[in-house]
């Protein structure tokens, strides 16, 4: 292989291993990459290319002494969000402008200490709070596959880079789709764990200590679903205090071929209208899962009520995300205490509903990759869905069934548009069954060819 802006993660280790190509070579190719193409597409916004090329050259030094690391070697770039040492962590707020953060985060430790080489880091809306990528400080992000339309966000910056080819892996954050989202806008994997497997110290505006994010999650993005596997493995665990006493273990996945998964299929929801060739595509994959000798079904009794939850999640998600905001309308405490005995009744729902489904198959967004939208005030904003304009908030429907109940949700590329934008679908599985919907993506990209849809 000779170029490997296609590659996987796991092709770049094994030609590393093989000898077939050097980390400077990797590196090299992926700054070529960068600088030929990133000009139009604007995802990787601040670079650190000079202290990369040292990286690489330390790295092959290290494979010659026999060392062997999960990414040593391998090109990586991270979200904007995640502090990275001596690195601006802005979150696109003004204020913030050339803050440098003074160490990283635990997920950029963790992709080092696996050997990654972190080339830069990737461009975001302002405090993560959009499905587009554009800021005052570094400006917007276009969707590779369409410079008109947006390649979501908030990890927006992070999808753009796996499709355009300058990387094989990225790490993205995820509250309210933002690592799924992009994932299916721009044709790449995304997985959004279950909540609190992956430590989120370090993600914060400025770098600043706090309190646990309810509902907020840190995760791989990748050109393969193996790719998310193996990225797991590497973020995934307890930090500090928690770590000196439990580790973490995930459960094999529950099925490995799709004629073993038990699938409840989703094409509508009550609060997200869905377009139909989102619709369409994903019932033609589970009309697929179910040829290929899935258990495929289309309604359950078990099913938590969709609209109820959303109205759970929505309070919970602004009453989090408008902590900070000049217009923050508080709740008590106890207000907030209903909210969260609500939550935990929801999550027990979905414990029993997934006794008998191993995963739930939906879209990831409804609608494929839209224009951008530059009025800030979500509540003036429309979304084209098929040909009426509904309210663009209505959006968060898909996304908010995981995130809501802390589930694992892996988003995976299905086909494309009849003018050839992306299509995604997501797997939604049990809490902590994070291996099982990673698993169902493998099993769909490799024996029914939903591969990485990448813009070369």
């Amino acid at each position: 292989m000779t170029d490997f802006a296609a590659a996987s993660v796991e092709e770049h280790v094994r030609a590393l291993n093989d000898g077939e190509v050097s980390a400077v070579e990797l590196v090299d190719g992926a700054i070529k990459r960068i600088e030929a193409r990133d000009g139009a597409i604007n995802a990787v916004i601040i670079r650190n290319f000079d202290a990369a090329r040292s990286q690489a050259q330390a790295a092959d030094q290290a494979r010659k002494a026999g060392e062997r690391l999960p990414l040593l070697g391998v090109p990586v770039t991270v979200k904007e969000a995640y502090a990275t040492k001596g690195q601006p962590t802005t979150w696109g707020l003004e204020p913030l402008r050339g803050v440098l953060a003074a160490e990283d985060a635990v997920a950029v430790t963790r992709l080092k200490n696996a050997g990654a080489i972190v080339l830069g880091k990737t461009n975001i809306p302002p405090s993560l709070g959009d499905w587009q990528s554009v800021n005052p400080i570094y400006g917007r992000t276009n969707n590779p596959h369409d410079l008109t339309k947006t390649p979501g966000g908030s990890s927006g910056g992070s999808a753009a880079s796996l499709a355009a080819g300058y990387v094989p892996l990225e790490i993205g954050s995820d509250i309210g789709g933002s690592i799924r989202v992009p994932s299916a806008l721009c044709g790449t994997f995304g997985h959004k764990p279950s909540w609190e497997l992956v430590p989120m110290c370090g993600h914060t505006p400025g770098g600043v200590a706090g309190a646990k994010v309810l509902l907020g999650v840190g995760g791989p993005m990748a050109r393969t679903a193996n790719d998310l596997d193996l990225a797991l493995s590497v973020l995934a665990g307890p930090d500090d205090d928690e770590a000196h006493g439990y580790k973490v273990a995930l459960a094999a996945p529950r099925a490995t071929r799709l004629k073993n998964f038990r699938v409840l299929v989703l094409d509508a929801h009550p609060i997200a209208p869905t377009d139909s060739e989102v619709a369409a595509a994903v019932n033609a994959l589970a009309d697929d899962v179910a040829k290929a000798g899935a258990k495929v079904m289309r309604a359950s009794p078990a099913l938590p009520d969709l609209a109820k939850a959303f109205d759970n999640y929505n309070t919970m998600l602004f009453t989090i995300i408008s902590r900070f905001g000049a217009n923050a309308k508080p709740i008590s405490a106890h207000a907030w205490m209903n909210e969260l005995d609500a939550h935990e009744a929801f999550r027990k729902q979905w414990a029993a509903f997934f006794k008998d489904i191993d995963v739930v198959l939906s879209p990831t967004f409804g609608v494929p990759a839209f224009p951008h939208n530059d009025d800030p005030a979500w509540e003036k904003r429309t979304m084209r869905v098929g040909d009426k304009d509904t309210r663009y908030g209505d959006q968060l429907g898909w996304p908010s069934i995981a995130a809501h109940a802390h589930l694992p949700s892996t988003a995976f590329p299905i086909g494309r548009t009849k003018s050839g934008l992306p299509l995604g679908a997501q797997a939604m599985g049990g809490y902590l069954d994070d291996r099982t919907t990673i698993a169902f993506a493998a099993a769909v990209e490799e024996e029914l060819g939903r591969k990485a849809i990448l813009a070369l």
